[in-house]
């Protein structure tokens, strides 16, 4: 089919959630490139939204789902199953969390961690601390728990009203965080690194004063690593870069690199919590996904990925920096890792993201003003100078 007849099928069948997509339908993609139906080539600076860690068609990964899918692809947690055993133990090895919990998207894992956070409190004989305290500019996922919980109206008012428990408050200031506990609050929960809004740092002192804050007033701590975590940062979880320790985490995008799962995942004293019944997934921790995540993990680690995406990381801002000298319209360039937001001083966001395709190489917008990278984690010196030299065409044509 060519692209005009995939886009009518689209057009007449699928709900419309996303409006007009860029125009191009992938066939297939090789490391850091995805392949049109056009023919053409697209260097992926997306990355599938965080996902494809390991770029596309990666051996291991290819390998890992290939050989699973023909012996096993689901068969419910009803049953032990092999693969999922291996990685909850591989990630409570290499995190500060004791137990995880699979389940199939971010929106699911940060549902999870919101309902572990009532139930413990609930649990302790204390049913009515259920509230929890989210930033501004926040994003938890699109269920109407994790909608409550997003700190952005345009996201919540067409389904109001909301679940209640759920408060914003301003990322950064300690002050506005500690005026919002109340008697009924059970929970902070924070985004590290605010992705979905133009990649927003949250400060060290900030952070580390919200875990002493949290122990002070006996509350748990829980962060959203869906899209910071699995390396994207240049650590394996953001929370290392802040020396602090959650008390519940959640993971997503990245683990399985494209494969859909997600993970809750707790210390032991709150795990305790849910007991069987208690929680569940019909598809989540299936044999596929997890021995999907089981090779994105190994080759992270095997292949020094975390170096790569820290270094690389601060070779491109830094080569975005030189740029922003150039040009006055890049206000400020925001980062960690291969997390990477280029603030613009004029609302072109959108038109030089359209422009960065038609030039071969896909880019993310947020809102009018923002453009937003988050490549995969194999991405190399040359591919960063090829990007950089065309942005810097683009922004001088304008």
């Amino acid at each position: 089919m060519d692209l005009r007849e995939i886009m009518e099928m689209d057009s007449k069948y699928y709900m419309n959630t996303f409006g007009p997509r860029t125009p191009v339908c992938f066939e297939y993609g090789k490391g850091i490139h995805l392949y049109g139906s056009d023919g053409r080539r697209y260097c992926d600076m997306l990355g599938g939204i965080a996902v494809n860690v390991l770029g596309h068609g990666h051996p291991a990964l290819v390998d890992a789902i290939s050989s699973q899918a023909q012996k096993l692809i689901h068969c419910s947690s009803l049953y032990y199953i092999e693969s999922q055993a291996k990685l909850a133990k591989m990630l409570a090895g290499v995190s500060c969390a004791d137990r995880i919990f699979f389940s199939n998207s971010g929106a699911e894992a940060n549902e999870g961690a919101i309902k572990l956070a009532r139930i413990y409190f609930k649990k302790k004989g204390m049913p009515d601390k259920f509230g929890i305290i989210t930033l501004k500019r926040s994003f938890h996922g699109r269920t109407l728990a994790t909608v409550a919980a997003t700190g952005q109206e345009k996201y919540q008012k067409p389904f109001t009203p909301l679940m209640p428990g759920f408060r914003h408050v301003m990322m950064n200031d300690l002050e506005a965080l500690e005026a919002a506990i109340d008697d009924e609050t059970c929970a902070v929960m924070m985004e590290l690194v605010q992705g979905e809004s133009g990649v927003h740092l949250l400060d060290a002192e900030y952070v580390q004063a919200v875990r002493k804050l949290c122990d002070e007033k006996g509350l748990l701590l829980i962060f959203d690593e869906i899209q910071t975590g699995i390396g994207r940062t240049g650590k394996l979880f953001a929370y290392e870069h802040y020396g602090v320790e959650p008390d519940i985490f959640t993971l997503a995008k990245a683990l399985a690199g494209g494969v859909p799962i997600g993970a809750l995942c707790a210390k032991e004293f709150v795990a305790q919590a849910f007991e069987p019944g208690d929680h569940g997934s019909t598809f989540g921790g299936n044999p596929l996904a997890c021995s999907a995540g089981l090779a994105v993990l190994k080759t992270i680690l095997d292949d020094d990925l975390l170096s790569n995406a820290d270094t690389m990381g601060s070779y491109f801002r830094g080569e975005l920096a030189k740029l922003s000298e150039k040009h006055s319209i890049i206000g400020e360039i925001r980062g960690l890792g291969l997390m990477i937001g280029i603030q613009l001083a004029q609302d072109k966001a959108i038109e030089l993201k359209n422009r960065l395709f038609e030039k071969g190489f896909l880019v993310g917008s947020v809102g009018t003003s923002i453009i937003r990278m988050l490549p995969p984690l194999i991405i190399t010196k040359d591919d960063i100078d090829a990007f950089i030299k065309v942005l810097d065409e683009e922004l001088a044509s304008q």
